[in-house]
């Protein structure tokens, strides 16, 4: 005990500016206490949404992030489709860098035990390449591959039989399109062998780059080689829009913190208010202070402490209580999710990205 109080004391000749501004805090244990609350809030509220935004972002860029290794060529305006020499270019311009999947299109109704509905065709040589998942064949031979949606409205399932403008074909596979990432939209659709189709040319190409730069590398070089004296294709490079998204993000994670360092401005300058209100109060007893000798600085070292202790130990707990949050956040099983609402504009969410939606 003895030690304990000489190490007090020793303390208290040591840092005296200290020693007082803990004792005058807890004197004014309730105005301390609010001050110190609104510092809390502040902290959490940065950190908390800090982390929101950018666990937004990275759930987002993962549920999305093959959309970058996409390249989507059509006809320009004024063309049709896309014909031999055009894909003949195509696929100059992709080789080492990707898969290059032509695509046939059109529209019919679809026939099947239970009913009739619509239903977008496609054609291609390589529907496995061109949806990447393993339930569709990577060829079609005497049969066809069913949208999911498609196959639910009209009874068929793998192995039965749909009619299409008369023509009896079997199903393959059935497309499961939240397991899809495709620029079509699967559960619809309906897929054939190109040779069903009457037209010889097809109506638009993607490209399955291997990665973000080659997929950037083919858009460059399909406008180079087809586009160099007149434009004669319309290229869309999907790394662009995960460009757009990320720029969104990077402004969306801005204004949270900006939000949260108001909260955090407002908790400091109640801070300000509770110390002008001591300073205050405290008149009488800083005109003694100053009556036995203590120096001006000594006085104002003190009242700084005093602040200074509110904002680290209001900092410190909102901080740990952020850090808290996160991590019970990040240990949720679902809590890199987000809704695939990606069908709003035409294109299925990925079972490739890593998401586990």
């Amino acid at each position: 005990m003895a030690n304990e109080e000489s190490l007090a004391t020793r303390l208290t000749r040591r840092f005296p500016a200290g020693s007082l501004a803990v004792r005058n805090l807890s004197r004014q244990r309730l105005r301390a206490g609010l001050a110190m609350l609104g510092i809390v809030i502040g902290v959490f509220a940065v950190v908390t949404l800090g982390m929101l935004g950018t666990a937004l972002q990275t759930a987002a860029l993962a549920e999305l992030g093959g959309l970058g290794n996409q390249v989507i060529i059509s006809p320009s305006d004024g063309e049709e489709n896309l014909g031999p020499r055009e894909i003949q270019a195509i696929r100059q311009a992709a080789a080492g860098g990707g898969t290059v999947i032509p695509l046939k299109s059109g529209g019919a109704s679809v026939s099947g035990p239970n009913g009739q509905s619509f239903a977008q065709l496609y054609g291609t040589t390589q529907p496995a390449a061109l949806f990447g998942v393993d339930d569709v064949p990577d060829t079609l031979r005497q049969g066809v591959a069913v949208g999911d949606e498609l196959a639910a409205g009209v009874g068929a399932r793998v192995g039965s039989a749909i009619e299409i403008e008369g023509n009896r074909y079997r199903v393959l596979a059935i497309i499961d399109s939240e397991g899809t990432f495709s620029p079509i939209r699967p559960g619809s659709a309906v897929v054939l062998p190109p040779d069903e189709f009457v037209a010889d040319d097809y109506a638009q190409v993607v490209v399955q780059a291997d990665s973000a730069d080659d997929a950037r590398a083919i858009a460059d070089g399909v406008r180079e080689r087809l586009n160099s004296r007149q434009e004669r294709v319309s290229v869309l490079s999907l790394t662009s829009v995960l460009s757009r998204i990320t720029e969104f993000f990077a402004l969306l994670n801005g204004f949270l913190l900006a939000v949260a360092g108001i909260s955090l401005v407002v908790a400091g300058v109640s801070i300000f208010n509770v110390m002008l209100m001591t300073v205050s109060e405290r008149r009488g007893e800083i005109g003694v202070l100053r009556a036995v000798g203590i120096h001006r600085d000594e006085v104002l070292r003190t009242l700084l402490v005093e602040s200074t202790l509110l904002g680290v130990v209001g900092g410190a707990l909102g901080a740990v209580l952020g850090q808290s949050l996160s991590w019970e956040w990040r240990s949720a099983p679902d809590s890199r999710c987000l809704p695939c609402s990606c069908r709003r504009t035409g294109l299925s969410c990925s079972a490739r990205s890593g998401s586990g939606c």
